[in-house]
């Protein structure tokens, strides 16, 4: 069984009434943070670690870390929702919030349609709509720490409202393409938009990947 249709087979939990709108339908809230990646976790020397923007725009940007930490820091606390029916309530990130970081580095895309790049060759897409709302930012720090490297270390995006794959961890690249394209788990057969709240999980058919690919995940 492809793990897609593992989690569309899972047992959907009750929705609870004491949570009202706030928990998506089909979720259940814990306290941990538990971990689900693909690949091994990257190790990073960060005299050499940037992250690029590219693609449909005027100019190449790069940005190395001390660049970041030099641009306006903000803090975000938010709700995050798994598409493995967990959510986490009232997680405190740290770092820019992408519309800043767009000012401050003056890009202007030429396109609406982003593909953002992780380490090992991970990939997911969003919409320029959804990049620039106020609560999504590049972070380095949750709950007054820094990002362990199972989290994402030195960096990840995160978008609070969309299922939480679209937060990419490792980020090391945001491309402006032409058109729409599916990311890594979307073409493995998760939604193209992903919002928790209306359970936009899956694309249509299962077209995840075979167990014994899904037994080098690690969960926490």
């Amino acid at each position: 069984m492809k793990k897609a249709a593992r989690i569309r087979n899972m047992k959907v939990p009750q929705a609870n009434e004491i949570y009202g709108d706030r928990l998506p339908p089909g979720q259940v809230l814990t306290e941990r943070f538990p971990i689900l990646h693909e690949g091994e976790v990257p190790v990073y020397d960060m005299t050499t670690w940037d992250l690029k923007v590219f693609g449909k725009l005027a100019q190449e940007i790069t940005v190395d870390y001390e660049d970041l930490l030099a641009l306006p820091q903000k803090q975000v606390t938010c709700d995050i929702h798994c598409v493995t029916r967990w959510s986490r309530f009232d997680n405190t990130f740290e770092g820019v919030l992408m519309k800043d970081f767009m000012k401050e580095l003056g890009i202007h895309p030429e396109s609406e349609y982003v593909m953002l790049h992780g380490d090992h060759d991970y990939t997911t897409n969003i919409h320029l709509h959804d990049l620039i709302q106020d609560n999504v930012l590049l972070a380095h720090s949750v709950d007054g720490e820094k990002l362990t490297a199972k989290h994402g270390y030195p960096l990840r995006l995160v978008v609070p409202h969309l299922y939480f794959w679209k937060s990419i961890k490792w980020i090391r690249g945001i491309e402006f393409i032409s058109e729409d394209a599916p990311g890594f788990w979307e073409q493995n057969g998760f939604h193209n938009h992903a919002d928790p709240f209306k359970e936009e999980r899956f694309s249509g058919e299962d077209l995840g990947l075979p167990d014994d690919e899904w037994e080098k995940k690690e969960y926490d």
